[in-house]
């Protein structure tokens, strides 16, 4: 072991290495663009070495004891199919999953038996084509978050009952989603608006994918409030997509297993949203305003608090 001395020396030398380093790099000569662009292979092409890496991953993991548990989708849309077909707004998405996710059986089912959905798909849909948050930084107001979610949706159906018809004898593994989902309390426990709207906070967040993959249709709230609120804007439509009787029985039940990713709780009250075009929302056509504790512990971010009891009444709704 070497002296605690003779270590900070080391560090100190290695620092003034580095800043010596930068000092001397003319950073006017480097060409940030360039950096490995057109590196990557075309869209229609499968990258081998991709497939390489997460082979030998695996084969890590598994000499290691290590069950993998692989996610399908992680915010990963490659950003050629956002520019040629506008994403996850786009039908045809469906079937480009369902190829990559049959990709994905096809070159590692045989050892990992555990695949998902991602746990962020209310965000994907909300902060990537509503508010433009998060990629692919769409801003599609009032209803770009519920067509991208309709096909997310459809996405997951097919992927599951292709692995259920295909792939599933011979591998004998699970299909599942992971979803997020806040907790929404009451802020008066005594007021049935204050009670419907918590619960409508939680139909919106975390029902709004469980419920059709697990009873085949959105939740009933979220038909109403979309719908009335579409009506009263003048659209002819709900600015919730429908499903058919057949994507219905199609999508019901595409579930081996479900993942809950939790991350705080809010207060919920009533609040009535006016209708308008300029402000119609997925956040104002749930009629609520969301406040918090004060004295909830800040682990330092601007939006996340401790809340385990809430985890707990989260855990206790999904039952």
């Amino acid at each position: 072991m070497q002296p605690r001395c003779a270590v900070s020396v080391c560090h100190v030398f290695m620092l003034v290495l580095c800043l010596s380093a930068a000092e001397d790099f003319d950073w006017t000569k480097n060409n940030h663009g360039s950096f490995y662009y057109g590196t990557f292979p075309a869209a229609d092409h499968v990258n081998e070495k991709g497939i390489q890496y997460y082979d030998e991953l695996i084969d890590h993991l598994l000499e290691s004891n290590i069950t993998p548990i692989v996610t399908l989708y992680h915010w990963d849309l490659p950003q050629v199919l956002q520019e040629k077909y506008g994403g996850w707004q786009n039908i045809s998405m469906v079937n480009h999953f369902n190829d990559f996710a049959n990709l994905c059986f096809e070159k590692f089912g045989d050892r990992t038996h555990v695949s998902l959905l991602d746990i962020y798909l209310q965000s994907v849909a909300v902060e990537g084509y509503e508010t433009g948050e998060h990629a692919p930084g769409m801003r599609l107001r009032g209803n770009g978050a519920y067509r991208a979610a309709h096909h997310i949706i459809k996405a997951h159906a097919k992927v599951w009952h292709t692995y259920d018809t295909q792939w599933r004898e011979k591998q004998k593994g699970l299909v599942g989603i992971s979803l997020s989902g806040d907790w929404g309390e009451p802020v008066d426990i005594s007021n049935q608006k204050d009670i419907e709207a918590a619960e409508r906070y939680v139909q919106f967040y975390l029902g709004w994918f469980a419920t059709p993959i697990f009873h085949g249709d959105y939740p009933q709230v979220m038909k109403d409030f979309v719908g009335r609120k579409s009506v009263q804007q003048g659209l002819g439509t709900s600015r919730l997509p429908t499903f058919s009787p057949q994507e219905k029985s199609y999508i019901k039940g595409t579930c081996d297993f479900l993942g809950i990713g939790h991350f705080t709780t809010r207060y919920i009250t009533h609040r009535n949203d006016p209708p308008g075009r300029s402000s119609n929302s997925y956040f104002t056509d749930r009629d609520l305003a969301e406040l918090v504790d004060p004295r909830w512990p800040d682990p330092g971010s601007e939006w996340l608090y401790s809340v385990p009891w809430g985890f707990r009444r989260l855990l206790n709704f999904v039952k």
